[in-house]
Parts: C-alpha cells; structure tokens; sequence
C-alpha cells in the first residue's frame, strides 16, 4: 500500500519563472512529513509535483525527477491521472462537489475512473472510506443529503474519504486546516495520525503547532526575496527541527523570530 517518494533535484518552472530550485529529499512510507516556511516559497507548488497537480497551469513543467518506489512519475508515457489515482490530494478549502450526495461525493473519483461495481460494493465502499475518515457515525443516516449540507469540518473529512476511496498510496494534504476552526482541526490531526499507519502522508502547513504535533520528520522551504525561486534550507526528523535546528533561518522560522 504506502510507497516511498524520492525526489532529485527538482526544478518546477511556470514558464520562464523558476517556483522552486534544486529539490532533494526523500519521504518514507507510512510517515508524516510536514513542509513549513513563509507564504511564498515554494512548499503548496512544490507539494503539486508529487502528484502532477500544478500541471492543471498552463507552462508548468519540472526537470529532475519524482521517483514513487522507484518508478519516474514523469517517465515517458506516464499518465498523469494514473499518478494522482497513486498520490491522492487534499485541499486548503474543503471542496465536496455541491449537488452530489455525501455518498456520491465518497464514490467521485472511483466511478471518474471508470471502475464499475454493484450497489452493494458501491455501498460497502462508501462506509469504508467515511469510517477511515472518522466521518461514518455522523453521516450514516443521511447519505443521500447534499455534501454542502455538512459543517466544514465535515466536509474536510468528506474529501479526505473521497481521496482514499481510490486506494492510493500517497495523501497529499495543502494546509487541510487552514479553514477550519480549532475542533475540526484537531479531528483532522487526530485522523492524519490514524491514517499514515495505511499511508504516506505530505502536509503542507502554516501551523508551526501542527507541524510538531503530527509530522515524523519536517522539511523547511524559503526564499531569498520576490522573484526567487523557493528552496528546501532543512529536512530532518521533526524534533530536531523544532529543538536544534542546524541551520540558522529555520530556527529564526520556527522560534517566530522571522522576517
């Protein structure tokens, strides 16, 4: 199930502008990774690389490579909605489809890529997923309603149901909390942490707090100034970062001493 992610030496373009320079890291399966830094700099962009998401822009492009165990995601003849079914993506505003039902909203990506299955695997799917998302108990008796109609806490679930529902390996998370009030963020926390024991998980936060609650280990991206490209300054276990870390920007970022 959960894969590990190599990234060397990414380079992301939005045509002549280069986003991000010269990534290298590497992400192990059934962790949490946290990628902080200033608004800006790279990590939401850097982030839509995993899954071939910041391709949506037109002139996007990378040159390096983003290795999902070992295989090139940008390999010639790699289909890119192949890769995102792999490397599922979670978004900073909750984004259930408004007129489809709650059920309907779990099953989107699953009938999108044209699997067809019996009511009741539909069914038996549908209360999975909203289980691994902790959302079943809430919803159960009312699948049929709009998924609008759910708090947005709810509805933050209700996509992270909709993402695992196609099984993939790898859940891309771009500041999942940042909508949501301070309940909703802690069921989401307490969900990433019950979920990476299935998954490999990437969140992009803003939230030093969050960070050092639920990543393993957290990445530090920044930028020199308007116009340059975002880069990775640290990347080590999650507590040394927010302990003793080595380089002096990141603890000027974390300790908020910054800018």
């Amino acid at each position: 199930m959960s894969k590990s992610i190599e990234v060397n030496d990414l380079n992301v373009y939005y045509g002549d502008f280069r986003a991000v320079e010269g990534v290298t890291l590497e992400i192990e399966p059934r962790s949490v990774t946290a990628f902080i830094g200033p608004s800006g700099c790279g990590k939401s962009t850097f982030l839509r690389t995993l899954n071939r998401m910041h391709e949506v822009i037109p002139g996007a492009y990378v040159e390096g490579k983003v290795l999902l165990n070992g295989q090139d995601l940008y390999g010639p003849g790699v289909d890119p909605v192949a890769v995102r079914r792999d490397v599922g993506m979670v978004f900073q505003r909750p984004n259930p489809f408004p007129t489809m039902s709650i059920r309907d909203n779990v099953l989107a990506g699953v009938k999108l890529n044209n699997k067809r299955m019996s009511k009741s695997d539909a069914d038996d799917l549908a209360e999975r997923s909203l289980k691994g998302a902790n959302l079943w108990n809430e919803v159960k008796d009312r699948l049929d309603r709009p998924g609008s109609s759910l708090s947005g806490g709810q509805q933050q679930r209700l996509c992270i149901a909709r993402a695992i529902a196609v099984s993939p390996d790898v859940l891309l998370m771009d500041e999942p909390c940042s909508a949501l009030d301070p309940i909703s963020t802690y069921a989401i926390e307490e969900l990433i942490e019950e979920l990476k024991s299935e998954y490999t998980i990437v969140i992009v936060t803003h939230n030093m707090q969050q960070a050092s609650r639920v990543s393993d280990r957290t990445a530090f991206f920044n930028i020199a100034g308007t116009g340059q490209p975002g880069k990775l300054i640290e990347y080590n276990d999650t507590k040394a970062i927010f302990t003793t870390p080595a380089v002096q920007a990141t603890e000027d970022y974390v300790s908020g001493r910054f800018g």
